[in-house]
C-alpha cells in the first residue's frame, strides 16, 4: 500500500484523480488533499507520504517552489499538469513522471505502477535536484539530464553528449571525454528529448550533436565525421536535408 497526497488547486481536478486512484489503483490510500502550495507543504509534512500527485500551476506559486521549500525529498513524485512545453521538458530531463489533464485511467495506472516498481527514492532525489536547477536557469543551452543505466543514476550536462546510437531497444550515448551509457530508451525517445538542442538524426541508428561535426564526406554515399575521428553513416533520404544543416552551422 502506497500513502498518497494530492496537490491540486482545482477541487474537481482533486475529486477525478482521487476518484480514478479508487477505481483503478486500489494499491494507493490518500491521506490527505491540498489546494495551494502553502497547504500542500504542511499536509506532506504532517502525513509524510511515499507519494505525491502535484500540480504544477496553483494561484500561491507552482509545484516547483513547493519541492524547493521542504528540507527532504523522500517520496516519490508524479506532476500532473495541463500542457506545458517547457515543463514537460524539464520534467523529463529529469527522468520524473508526470500526467496530462485531463487524466486517463491507462496513464495513472501506468504511472502508479512505475512509482510501486521503484525500490529506493534516490533515483528521484537526483532528478529533484536536477529539475529545480534546470528551471532557476530556464534560458540556458546546456541543461542537465538524469540518465538511468542498470546500475545507476547518472547526471550529465547534454553539451557534453556527442552522439547516440540505437542499440535495439536500448541506446548507447557518447560523450566528449570518451566515456559511454547504456540507457534503456529507444532512440527515438532520445531524439524527441533532446529535440531544440542542436541534436540532428541522419540515419535511423544514430543521432549527432552537430556542435561536433568536424566534417561531411560525400564518398561512399556520404557520411559525418565526428570530432573524435567517428563515421556516421547518412541515409539517402535524409543525405541533402542534413547537407543543408550542416552548412548552415
Amino acid at each position: 500500500m502506497l500513502t498518497a497526497v494530492i496537490v491540486e488547486d482545482e477541487k474537481r481536478s482533486r475529486e477525478t484523480l482521487s476518484g480514478l486512484l479508487k477505481l483503478y489503483c486500489k494499491s494507493v490510500q490518500v491521506v490527505a488533499e491540498a489546494d495551494n502550495v502553502r497547504s500542500g507543504i504542511e499536509a506532506i509534512k504532517v502525513h509524510k507520504p511515499q507519494l505525491l500527485f502535484l500540480d504544477i500551476q496553483m494561484p500561491d506559486g507552482s509545484g516547483f517552489n513547493l519541492l524547493e521549500s521542504l528540507d527532504k525529498i523522500d517520496f516519490d513524485i508524479i506532476f500532473t499538469t495541463a500542457y506545458d512545453q517547457f515543463a514537460i521538458k524539464a520534467i523529463k530531463f529529469s527522468a520524473l513522471d508526470y500526467l496530462l489533464k485531463p487524466i486517463f485511467p491507462e496513464d495513472l495506472v501506468a504511472a502508479v505502477n512505475k512509482a510501486e516498481a521503484k525500490k529506493e527514492s534516490s533515483g528521484t532525489s537526483e532528478g529533484i535536484k536536477v529539475l529545480l536547477e534546470n528551471m532557476r536557469r530556464p534560458e540556458s543551452d546546456s541543461p542537465k539530464i538524469v540518465l538511468s543505466t542498470s546500475d545507476k543514476i547518472n547526471v550529465v550536462k547534454v553539451k557534453d553528449i556527442l552522439r547516440c546510437e540505437s542499440d535495439n531497444y536500448y541506446t548507447m550515448y557518447y560523450f566528449t571525454d570518451g566515456k559511454r551509457l547504456l540507457v534503456s530508451k529507444t532512440l527515438k525517445e532520445n531524439e524527441e528529448l533532446l529535440s531544440g538542442y542542436n541534436f540532428i538524426r541522419p540515419h535511423k541508428s544514430h543521432l549527432v550533436n552537430t556542435i561536433y561535426i568536424k566534417s561531411f564526406n560525400k564518398q561512399d554515399g556520404g557520411y559525418i565525421v565526428m570530432t573524435d575521428g567517428t563515421s556516421i553513416p547518412v541515409s539517402r533520404r535524409k543525405k541533402e536535408k542534413i547537407i543543408e544543416i550542416i552548412n548552415n552551422l
